[in-house]
């Protein structure tokens, strides 16, 4: 195989997917127009035999379409650091057996590989925490295991939104208001009985306007954001929950926002991100498995796996000899 295009991908099942809406497969795709090689992996495939870090890998072929969408090819069983890069599209949770994937890809990047997103980092910065690097962009807020913390933050604030740490698309996110008869079972559930941090934000009324997902490539946004519109009578904008996509253009505090964060995550190497942005307020940093790039694509008219294959095609060759 040439290694300077061989490219490996780590996800859910590809069985499992909707290849409609799914990001990863955009990627994927795009990668085949390139005539990159694709190789599949599952997270299990991974494993460690002394100090070299292997994979079972499957060929992958993508198709455009609804169904009969992929077909597998030859399976093998060889190093990753035959592989140039390697996309880490594994959807939380984040729980210790991602945990040992990443520090698995820490051996195949020490060998060589380019991983995306970098595997210390998707480690190092929990998406809900991440957004405190950049307290100019975010509305007051409270990280903590006790529930009496969070009824004074309630009190002060009046209307707030809690959601554990480790959620993803709209899990056990709860609005509370003062005089709400569920404060006490709401936060005894999200807590574990003060034994589990919560985090506590502000409620931001433009979450009417949608809930944006701006996407960052290698530190700089695609002009457009995806704004999710929560059901009627839903707090949730996620897609996953019902919420409706409506592709905008940035604002101007979008793009404010984006030019803060945008250095750490260059700096990081954390190439493919979702800023979720309500209002004037960046709310969390998507960092794992981002989405959005099927819908803004349709709606706009734009490659934006192209963009991130062309970032990672020069890092590669940047580190060709």
């Amino acid at each position: 195989m040439t290694k300077k295009f061989a490219l490996g991908v780590i996800m859910d099942p590809i069985s499992h997917i909707n290849p409609k809406k799914d990001t990863t497969f955009a990627m994927l795709l795009e990668a085949q127009q390139r005539e990159w090689p694709i190789f599949y992996m599952e997270q299990s495939d991974l494993f460690l035999q002394q100090d070299k870090v292997c994979a079972r890998m499957r060929r992958l072929v993508v198709k455009d379409s609804a169904k009969n969408y992929f077909e597998f090819g030859k399976e093998t069983v060889q190093g990753l650091d035959q592989l140039a890069v390697i996309l880490m599209r594994k959807d939380p949770p984040v729980d210790m057996q991602y945990i040992y994937t990443t520090q698995l890809l820490d051996k195949a990047e020490q060998q060589g590989v380019l991983v995306v997103n970098k595997p210390q980092s998707l480690r190092d910065f929990n998406e809900k925490l991440f957004i405190s690097h950049f307290p100019q962009c975010c509305t007051p807020s409270l990280v903590t295991h006790h529930v009496a913390a969070v009824k004074q933050f309630l009190a002060e604030h009046k209307d707030i939104i809690i959601k554990p740490l480790d959620g993803m698309g709209g899990y056990s996110i709860f609005r509370l208001r003062e005089n709400d008869p569920n404060i006490n079972v709401s936060l005894e559930i999200l807590t574990a009985n003060n034994q589990r941090y919560t985090l506590a934000q502000r409620y931001i009324p433009e979450i009417t306007q949608g809930d944006k997902r701006i996407l960052m490539i290698n530190g700089e946004p695609v002009p457009y954001a995806l704004a999710r519109i929560a059901a009627e009578g839903e707090t949730r904008a996620n897609l996953a929950v019902g919420g409706k996509g409506i592709g905008i253009e940035l604002s101007e505090r979008d793009r404010w926002i984006c030019q803060q964060v945008g250095p750490t995550l260059r700096e990081k190497g954390l190439y493919f991100v979702g800023l979720d942005v309500i209002g004037d307020y960046l709310t969390e940093i998507n960092i794992t498995s981002p989405t959005g790039i099927r819908e803004l694509d349709e709606q706009f008219k734009l490659n934006i796996a192209g963009l991130l294959m062309d970032s990672i095609s020069g890092s590669l060759s940047l580190r060709a000899p």
